[in-house]
């Protein structure tokens, strides 16, 4: 080498990897995913089991870029639709490169449950990185008896955090970035999310119902768009909003229709911050019988569907 030539500098590799977020329903995955992005991806709501689809978030820096796999909850199948998640959450587990048991110790698990994740999680090769959520509404005493219980989960020591005010949310990422493998990036830089636009306006719809509606009708809708127009001083989007039966639209439409005015005019406003323009937002309520129990419309949604009952 000329001695007036400077020495190359030292490259340092950047690191990627996708980051699977496990546990059961109502333990904060959906708000984690939030707070891990930065970006409000994931429906929250204070109902348990609003995940229905794998929602992918990424967090891009100038050392890494992580890609978050919020999942459904995990539950004992009872039906088609159960086994649906179950399937889902366990696609998404075999695609993490790392794994991320969020725990909740205001609502602790049962031997039952604790069992059944110790044994699902003990099947991975990859870091498992526990994380106690709530920490911000649990007793120390509770959050100590999730830290030591975590300890049978992996190896790793656990991470306090609470999702909803940012506590030990930096900690948390710093955590993750150590247990990532070096890699180039997988996606742009700017790039937030995988999904589609209209995946994310039809979930922000199913979470004003499941906001505004209560018992059975959120779990029997699944929201889709039918049309996406831009142009002109407003975007044009139509949502079918699906029921299984009459009554249910009955009671999603109102009297005079003044429920589905509400629906439109919260969703609206939502799906505008989101996109950061006018919209005009159509929608539509229709009947499609059974919908939960058919392997079609399940795979409409997007979900694994088993071929075959057990």
């Amino acid at each position: 080498m000329h001695p007036d030539t400077p020495s190359p500098r030292p490259t340092t590799a950047t690191r990627a990897g996708f980051v699977t977020l496990v546990g059961v329903p109502n333990v904060g995955k959906s708000t984690l995913l939030n707070a891990l992005t930065g970006e409000r991806l994931s429906i929250v709501t204070e109902r348990p089991q609003t995940t229905w689809r794998r929602v992918t978030g990424i967090r891009t820096d100038e050392r890494s870029q992580m890609i978050f796999l919020d999942t459904p909850g995990l539950l004992e199948p009872r039906d088609l639709i159960h086994r649906a998640f179950m399937l889902e959450a366990r696609r998404a587990l075999s695609d993490g490169d790392v794994i991320l048991p969020v725990l909740d110790p205001v609502d602790p698990l049962d031997r039952v449950r604790r069992t059944m994740l110790e044994e699902l999680l003990a099947q991975l090769p990859v870091p498992v990185v526990p994380v106690v959520n709530k920490v911000d509404r649990a007793t120390r005493e509770r959050v100590d008896a999730e830290v030591d219980w975590a300890k049978e989960l992996s190896e790793l020591p656990a991470r306090e955090v609470s999702a909803l005010t940012g506590e030990g949310v930096p900690e948390l990422l710093e955590t993750l970035y150590g247990q990532l493998p070096e890699s180039p990036f997988f996606y742009p830089a700017d790039e937030i999310a995988v999904s589609p636009v209209r995946f994310f306006v039809s979930e922000l719809v199913r979470e004003t119902i499941f906001e505004d509606f209560h018992q059975e009708i959120p779990y029997a809708t699944f929201c889709e768009v039918e049309e996406f127009r831009d142009g002109g001083r407003r975007t044009y989007i139509q949502v079918n909003v699906y029921v299984e039966r009459s009554s249910q639209k009955g009671i999603l439409i109102g009297e005079k229709g003044q429920a589905v005015r509400e629906l439109g005019r919260r969703s609206r406003e939502k799906i505008e911050e989101f996109l950061g323009t006018p919209v005009y937002l159509d929608l539509w309520v229709k009947v499609l019988p059974r919908w939960r129990k058919k392997r079609g419309e399940l795979r409409r949604l997007g979900l694994p569907v088993p071929e075959h009952d057990d």
